[in-house]
């Protein structure tokens, strides 16, 4: 689960505001006071036909008439989010969506078929952008939404080492240029340290390396950089604990015990009374391959003896 990319949009760049939500025991949502202004980077220009970046355009379109229709915008991000979020269950689980081209790398976006990644990606740009005056609900925004969280810095520039390829690096990235915080520490996380080696192990999995293998060195590099950064997780023997002071929406990556990565797999919160159930896209045959809302998040933990915890961030509002 380690790789996965996006693309663009050409248009008026977005002064965003971004709306910061408490943690509350009830597992609400509730916005700041206190809007923080965040300075989003301009969309990067078009590199790829809009047919290979954006497939299931109709789904899209029902998508945001239903969240118009049922005024999702007046709800929280969070719970915004997973209620976009349960909109997507039942699409198809396939992996490697955001291999498009062979050289050129640009955001994208897929309704046909999604992995965990681009199931929480989706669903968080989807509930952003419903903050848009109709007319701004577009591909090209959404393409946008997708740029801006999954690029480093929030700008594509061409090279698949733009696209960050570990959600700990996604999280320090987005919590550093103010578009969500990672509350895991908040939530009694404990330090895991790991030396980072997959990408570049690898490599021949991967559409864009397997044509550019004169990139891999500049993803060791990369990935000896996310080795050093301050990663905290909740051990799967606490989340029970903790589990009611999750928020809907709240981003749910699950760590591994495997000792050169941080993180196997990536969903949504999803609160239902006093229990929190895990929503995401599964590869398990046995669970359908699917976009799916399972068990609780700590009952997920305890099927594998190699699921070690869970991250949790939790985004922001962005919108114009």
């Amino acid at each position: 689960m380690s790789s996965w990319s996006r693309r663009t949009f050409v248009g008026t760049s977005l002064a965003a505001l971004a709306a910061c939500q408490s943690p509350g025991n009830s597992g609400g949502n509730a916005s700041s006071n206190a809007p923080t202004r965040v300075n989003l980077p301009p969309p990067s220009p078009p590199r790829l036909p809009m047919g290979t970046v954006f497939k299931g355009e109709a789904k899209f379109q029902q998508l945001m008439a239903r969240g118009r229709r049922e005024n999702w915008a007046r709800q929280p991000l969070g719970h915004r989010t997973a209620t976009v979020g349960r909109a997507l269950i039942g699409i198809p689980y396939e992996n490697f969506t955001l291999e498009i081209d062979d050289r050129i790398e640009s955001p994208s976006v897929n309704f046909n078929g999604l992995d965990c990644w681009t199931y929480y990606e989706i669903a968080l740009g989807c509930a952003r952008m419903l903050k848009l005056p109709e007319q701004r609900q577009t591909p090209l925004a959404l393409l946008h939404m997708i740029e801006i969280e999954r690029y480093r810095n929030g700008v594509c520039n061409g090279s698949y080492t733009s696209r960050m390829h570990h959600l700990e690096e996604v999280f320090h990235d987005n919590e550093r240029r103010g578009l969500g915080t990672n509350v895991t520490r908040s939530l009694g996380g404990e330090r895991l340290q790991r030396q980072v080696r997959y990408m570049p192990t690898v490599w021949r999995s991967y559409r864009y390396l397997r044509n550019n293998p004169e990139l891999v060195p500049e993803l060791e590099r990369i990935e000896a950089r996310i080795s050093t950064l301050p990663v905290y997780h909740i051990p799967k023997n606490r989340v029970a604990g903790i589990e009611n002071r999750l928020q809907n929406g709240d981003v749910i990556a699950i760590t591994s015990t495997w000792k050169h990565g941080y993180t196997s797999h990536v969903g949504l919160a999803l609160r239902e009374g006093s229990r929190c159930r895990f929503m995401h896209a599964t590869s398990e045959n046995h669970k359908g391959r699917r976009t799916i809302i399972d068990g609780t998040i700590s009952s997920y933990l305890s099927e594998r003896a190699n699921r070690a915890g869970i991250i949790v961030f939790r985004p922001v509002d962005v919108f114009a």
